[in-house]
């Protein structure tokens, strides 16, 4: 009969008794961490947040990942087309060694400041601060082209009605500098040491530095930039 030393049957008793790793537990060597993934799209939609004037609170949904190579150079992107909202899909791509891409869904509030209309404001009105209400709220679930810094509104007309208590919104304000279809405009030609000057009537609105084509006195059509509320600069 073998004999086994007391040293033998206490090292075997160890093997034996060590737990064996959970099922699950550990990412397959060589494959991609799910959890890299997550924070690659929260730091993503974390520097997109940031031109918006508030706090963002991001929740990333575990990545599915099953084959996909680890990567070293992980990188995050819109879909064509896509733009910040509450329930969004992030694209996530490896750069190098090996080439995929994967999409990851996530949850993204952005807790700020929208600024509501305090009495009827009518068409026309020039709007102060004292028009003007701050709300708080979830700025991402709020119509495009609501006013979240005041200095967007404060100087503007009002192009139509706003009821009170409603969100002002870009739309529904002009630049008191900028030019009104149908209206009487100076026009301003220049060249190499000339000014010309006539009048015209603008066909399209816009504001300072847009493009926007005049009927001139004589009836010919012609193309200008917007200089003011009164002036188009032709072009030569």
């Amino acid at each position: 009969m073998p004999k086994f030393s007391f040293l033998s049957l206490l090292t075997a008793a160890s093997i034996c008794l060590a737990p064996a790793p959970a099922a699950g537990s550990q990412t397959a060597a060589g494959m991609q961490d799910p959890a890299e993934v997550a924070a690659e799209v929260e730091a993503f939609l974390q520097g997109q947040a940031s031109s918006y004037p508030g706090a963002a609170q991001i929740s990333v949904e575990t990545p599915r990942i099953t084959n996909q190579a680890a990567c070293d150079a992980l990188q995050a992107f819109f879909p064509s087309g896509q733009r910040l909202r509450a329930r969004i899909t992030v694209g996530v791509r490896c750069m190098a060694p090996q080439a995929w891409t994967s999409y990851v869904q996530a949850n993204l509030s952005i807790q700020g400041h929208y600024y509501v209309a305090n009495r009827a404001i009518q068409a026309g009105d020039t709007l102060s601060l004292d028009d003007m209400s701050a709300r708080e709220g979830d700025i991402l679930r709020m119509a495009r082209g609501v006013v979240f810094d005041p200095s967007q509104a404060i100087g503007y007309i009002a192009a139509q009605r706003i009821p009170v208590g409603g969100p002002i919104k870009s739309s529904a304000l002009r630049n008191p500098d900028s030019i009104q279809r149908g209206q009487t405009v100076r026009t301003e030609a220049r060249g190499t040491g000339f000014v010309a000057t006539g009048e015209g009537q603008a066909l399209q609105s816009g504001a300072p530095g847009a493009q926007i084509q005049i009927r001139s006195s004589s009836g010919q059509i012609v193309s200008g930039t917007v200089l003011n509320a009164n002036t188009v600069q032709v072009f030569m």
